[in-house]
C-alpha cells in the first residue's frame, strides 16, 4: 500500500473522512518527515487536524500551545470522541485542581496521552518544564500563532517566549498555525518562533460564499440591526461589538424586540459564558452578541451572518471574525457598520500606551479605514492586505461589486505620486506622501523641511486628501507600488511602478465611498434643520430657552440638541414616552418634561399629526445594570479609576457612562474623587467657564480654557457642574 494511501486509511480509521481538504494531506506529510512547518488556513478549512493525525501516528506526546481554555476543552472532548481513551488527549491549564493535574502527568509518563493542549502562561511554569522534560515529545504545534505577532489581531506577550521554553524542554519539530497572517504577521512569527527555514503552506484567503458589506453606520443602527435580524428569522448569527459595556446593552435591546439573543465577553464568569455558548450551539439561542473573545475555535458551521456594530480594530480581526459564518459553504452575510468616529475614539484610547504601540495601533486602524471607505471590490482589497493576488474584476458577491461605481481616469494623479516618493527616496508612509501632496504643513514635514520642496509641496492641492488616499491604495493593489515589509507602511516603487514613470499608461480608479459624518448619537441626521419636524424644533428651543432664564441654568443643562431633535421626529406625549428619548432620563422628565409634553400634544393635535410611534425600537429600562452599579459605587466614594478598572472599561468610557447618567437626569456626587486627583484652583475654573457658557461642547471648553487643562479634568468637572446645576 503507498504512502498516500496509508494517509487516507489512517484519516478514515480516525476522523472518519474519506478525504483530505486543501493541502492539509502534504502538511501532515511533512510533519511525518520531521521539518518544521507553517500553515496559513483560513478559519474552517481544516487546521485541526494538521496536528492531530500527526499526532496519533507518530512515538511520543504531541504538545499543542493553545491560548484560549475553551479552545483546549472542546478540541480535547472531539479527540475523546475519536478514540475509546479518554486519556489519549488531555490540557494542562489553570483550570485544573490537583487531582486532575496528577492524572494528566500519570497518562503522559505511561505514554497513554497524544496530544497535550497547553496554555502558553501553563508553558512558562517551572514545574511544567521539568515534567515535560522526562516524557518523549513528538513535535510542537503553536496554534492561533499570530498571537505571536505585535501586528497581529490578538497579540499575547507570553506567545513570545515561547520559543526559549521549547528549547529549554527539549528540541523537536514545530509546526505554527494561524486563520490571518499579512506577509509582516508571518515574517514576524516565524522569525520569533526561530523557523525561518520552515515550508510554508499558504490556502487561499478567498471565502467565495461570503458576502461583504459596509453600511454608514447612522442614528438609526440598532433599528437597522433589529430589521435585518428579523427579516432571518430561525437563522443564526453573531454580533461583534468592541466593548463588554455595549454588548451587554445591546442584548438587552435585542430581548425588548423579541429576538432570542445572549451576551459573551470575557469579564462574564467562565460558567455563565460557558452556558451562553452552549445555548448558541444548541440553538436555543438565535444571536450571540460577544466582544472578540467569542469565536476562536467555536465550530457551528451554519453562522449565516456576521453582523460589526464597531468597525473593529485591524483587518485581521475582522477577517477572522467574518470567518466564521458560512463554514459548511452555504450562505454567510458579512455586515460591518462604518463611523470614522469610531476609529478616532480607538486611536484616542490607544494615547499612554508605549509609542512602538501606538503606531502599530494606528497602521491597523489606517487599513481598516482604507477597507470600509474603498469602492472597490472588498474581496480584492481583503486578498492584498493578506498578501494574495485576486485577479477577478467582479467577485459579484460584495456591496461594491454588486453595486459598481464610475472608474475614473488617475494617470496623471498616479504620475505625481510616484514622483513624490521618488523625490523622498522612498522613505515614508502614506499619510506623509498625501500631506506633501496637498501642502499639510506638519510639524513632522518642518522637521524635514519638505515644505520647502516647492516641486512637489502642495503639488497636488487641487485634489482632496480623499482622492490621493484612493489613489495610492489602488496603485498598491495594482502593484506599482508596495509596502516595506520590515519598515511597516514605508512605500517603495515597484519595478511595474518605474515602467509607468518611463511610459505612462492609463490608470483607472474608483473614487472612496464618502460616509455621512454627522453626529452618529443625534437621532436624525444634519442638526436642527433635518428634524422632523422644523417647527416643533424651534418652538421646543424657544421654551428651553424661557426655561432656561427663570431657573438660572443654562439651556443645554435642561435637554441637549439631540433630545431635542428626537422629540420633534418621535413627538413623546407622556413622561413614560419621553423617558426613551435619548439623554433623558427618569429625573429629568419629571423636573423638565411637563411642559415640553404639553407644547407637544397641543402641536400634534392643531397639525394633525400622525406620530410614528409603530417605528420606535423598544429600548430597555434607561438605567441599566451597569449604571445603577456605577451610581452605587460612587455613592460608596470607590476611586473613578478603580471603577473603570473592575467593570473594563478605559477611563474615557467610564466618563461616558457618567456623563449619560447625569444627563439623564441623575444626581451624583464625584467631589471626593475631585479633590483627591485634581487642583482646587483647577476645579474652580472650569467650574465657572460652564456657569458663563452657552454650551457645554468639549471642543469649545477646550479650545477656551487652554492647555493648561486636560480633556479628563474639563469632563470630570463637567459631570459636576451638570450634576449640581441640573440635577
Amino acid at each position: 500500500m503507498t504512502k498516500k494511501d496509508i494517509l487516507t486509511e489512517k484519516l478514515k480509521i480516525h476522523f472518519g473522512f474519506d478525504t483530505f481538504k486543501g493541502n492539509q494531506k502534504a502538511i501532515i506529510e511533512n510533519v511525518l518527515a520531521g521539518n518544521d512547518t507553517f500553515v496559513l488556513m483560513p478559519t474552517g478549512g481544516g487546521k485541526s487536524l494538521c496536528y492531530q493525525l500527526p499526532s496519533l501516528l507518530m512515538e511520543g506526546t504531541a504538545i499543542v500551545i493553545s491560548p484560549l481554555i475553551a479552545l483546549m476543552k472542546n478540541q480535547v472532548d472531539a479527540m475523546r470522541t475519536f478514540s475509546e481513551e479518554d486519556g489519549i488527549a488531555h490540557f494542562l491549564n489553570s483550570s485544573l485542581n490537583k487531582a486532575a493535574i496528577d492524572q494528566v502527568k500519570e497518562d503522559l509518563l505511561s505514554g497513554r496521552t497524544k496530544l497535550l493542549y497547553v496554555a502558553p502562561e501553563s508553558l512558562t511554569k517551572e514545574e511544567n518544564v521539568d515534567f515535560l522534560r522526562q516524557i518523549k515529545i513528538s513535535f510542537y504545534a503553536v496554534d492561533e500563532a499570530h498571537c505571536i505577532s505585535e501586528w497581529g489581531h490578538d497579540f499575547r506577550p507570553e506567545y513570545r517566549r515561547i520559543r526559549p521554553i521549547i528549547s529549554e524542554i527539549g528540541k523537536r519539530p514545530l509546526i505554527a498555525l494561524t486563520a490571518t497572517a499579512t506577509p509582516k504577521v508571518q515574517h514576524d512569527i516565524q522569525k520569533n518562533l526561530g523557523m525561518t527555514d520552515a515550508i510554508v503552506f499558504k490556502s487561499s484567503f478567498n471565502r467565495p460564499n461570503l458576502y461583504y458589506e459596509v453600511r454608514s453606520k447612522g442614528p438609526d443602527v440598532d433599528r437597522e440591526i433589529i430589521k435585518y435580524i428579523k427579516a432571518k428569522e430561525g437563522k443564526s448569527g453573531i454580533i461583534y461589538c468592541l466593548s463588554r459595556k455595549k454588548v451587554e446593552e445591546f442584548a438587552d435591546i435585542l430581548k425588548a424586540n423579541g429576538i432570542k439573543a445572549l451576551s459573551y465577553h470575557a469579564g462574564m464568569d467562565s460558567q455563565q459564558r460557558t452556558m451562553n455558548q452552549d445555548a448558541f450551539l444548541m440553538e436555543q439561542v438565535d444571536v450571540i452578541v460577544a466582544t472578540i473573545a467569542f469565536g476562536m475555535g467555536i465550530d457551528k458551521p451554519d453562522v449565516r451572518y456576521v453582523i460589526h456594530y464597531d468597525i473593529p480594530k485591524s483587518l485581521e480581526g475582522y477577517y477572522q471574525e467574518t470567518g466564521r459564518s458560512g463554514r459548511d459553504g452555504g450562505e454567510g452575510q458579512c455586515v460591518a457598520f462604518y463611523a470614522y468616529k469610531d476609529l478616532q475614539k480607538l486611536e484616542k484610547f490607544m494615547q499612554g500606551k508605549p509609542v512602538a504601540e501606538q503606531e502599530i495601533g494606528k497602521q491597523l486602524l489606517l487599513e481598516t479605514a482604507a477597507y470600509a471607505e474603498t469602492a472597490l471590490c472588498r474581496r480584492k482589497v481583503l486578498l492584498h492586505y493578506f498578501g494574495e493576488e485576486y485577479l477577478e474584476d467582479n467577485c459579484g458577491n460584495c456591496d461594491n461589486c454588486l453595486n459598481p461605481r464610475k472608474q475614473v481616469e488617475a494617470k496623471e494623479l498616479l504620475s505625481a505620486v510616484l514622483e513624490v516618493i521618488s523625490v523622498l527616496k522612498e522613505k515614508f508612509k502614506a499619510e506623509y506622501i498625501v500631506n506633501i501632496l496637498i501642502g499639510n504643513e506638519t510639524a513632522e514635514i518642518q522637521s524635514y523641511k519638505h515644505n520647502e520642496l516647492s516641486d512637489i509641496f502642495g503639488s497636488g492641492q487641487d485634489e482632496s486628501e480623499k482622492t490621493w488616499s484612493a489613489v495610492i491604495r489602488q496603485a498598491l493593489i495594482a502593484g506599482y507600488l508596495t509596502k516595506e515589509i520590515e519598515n511597516y507602511g514605508l512605500l517603495k516603487i515597484t519595478g511595474k511602478g518605474r515602467n509607468f514613470i518611463e511610459n505612462p499608461e492609463s490608470f483607472k480608479i474608483i473614487k472612496d465611498i464618502e460616509f455621512d459624518e454627522d453626529d452618529e448619537d443625534a437621532p436624525v441626521r444634519g442638526g436642527a434643520a433635518c428634524a422632523v419636524d422644523p417647527v416643533l424644533y424651534s418652538m421646543m428651543k424657544d421654551l428651553r430657552k424661557k426655561l432656561s432664564k427663570r431657573l438660572e441654568v443654562p439651556p443645554f443643562v435642561i435637554f441637549q440638541d439631540p433630545s431635542l431633535e428626537a422629540m420633534a421626529t418621535t413627538y413623546p406625549v407622556t413622561l413614560e414616552e419621553l423617558q426613551n428619548i435619548p439623554g433623558v432620563g427618569a429625573g429629568k422628565a419629571k423636573r423638565y418634561g411637563e411642559e415640553f409634553i404639553m407644547l407637544i400634544r397641543k402641536h400634534v393635535e392643531e397639525n394633525e399629526i400622525e406620530r410614528p410611534e409603530d417605528l420606535r425600537v423598544r429600548t430597555v429600562a434607561n438605567k441599566s445594570k451597569l449604571k445603577v452599579w456605577i451610581v452605587q459605587s460612587i455613592d460608596r466614594k470607590v476611586a473613578l479609576d478603580d471603577i473603570a478598572l473592575t467593570k473594563g472599561l478605559e477611563f474615557p468610557e467610564l466618563l461616558d457612562e457618567i456623563e449619560a447618567i447625569v444627563y439623564s437626569g441623575t444626581r451624583i456626587n464625584i467631589d471626593y474623587f475631585l479633590n483627591d486627583v485634581m487642583d482646587e484652583d483647577h476645579i474652580e475654573d472650569i467650574y465657572e467657564y460652564f456657569k458663563d457658557s452657552e454650551t457645554d461642547d468639549l471642543e469649545d471648553a477646550i479650545a477656551e480654557l487652554g492647555s493648561d487643562y486636560t480633556e479628563e479634568e474639563i469632563r470630570l468637572v463637567r459631570i459636576k457642574f451638570l450634576s449640581e446645576m441640573a440635577n
